[in-house]
């Protein structure tokens, strides 16, 4: 697998597995019916550090950004998303990025990351625990889960 950062005319390769992640409702709070553009526009901003992984046929088969999720003197607080096309899980792609993305972090001088919203029955909570994470609090019916009903939202930490 290659991990690289993303270039704009990457949007296109990432589209297809971010729509269906965020159609199907289940890990971003984000709208379900988000179009290509603003979807585009939400992932892809310039002021974000956005990397894809490609799988060895060069497939983009994952994606990951780190931004910073405070401003002003808390800007040493990142934040990031991942995203691995749902028929490529299991492979290790998603660990790989992430480790990937703690390491950029670290060499871009953030001194921590923060997730704001992990829903709470995400299979990637297992990751982010086993990556050092630590659930910091944890916000009660906070997500309407399209199977699970109002569930919460994990703020979770790990320093860098």
């Amino acid at each position: 697998m290659l991990i690289r950062e993303a270039a704009a005319d990457d949007w296109p390769r990432i589209w297809p597995f971010w729509r269906r992640i965020v159609s199907a409702g289940e890990t971003y709070s984000w709208d379900p019916d988000t179009s290509m553009e603003a979807g585009r526009a939400l992932w892809m901003n310039p002021a974000k550090r956005v990397y894809v992984v490609e799988d060895e046929s060069g497939t983009v088969v994952a994606s990951a950004y780190v931004t910073p999720n405070y401003g002003g003197p808390a800007a040493r607080t990142a934040n990031a998303g991942f995203m691995v096309d749902p028929d490529q899980g299991g492979r290790g792609y998603g660990r790989a990025l992430a480790e990937h993305i703690l390491t950029a972090a670290t060499a871009d001088g953030y001194r921590g990351m923060v997730f704001n919203a992990v829903v709470e029955t995400n299979p990637a909570v297992r990751l982010w625990t086993s990556l050092g994470f630590t659930i910091v609090g944890t916000v009660p019916d906070a997500f309407d889960h399209p199977r699970h009903g109002w569930v919460g939202l994990h703020v979770m930490h790990r320093a860098l």
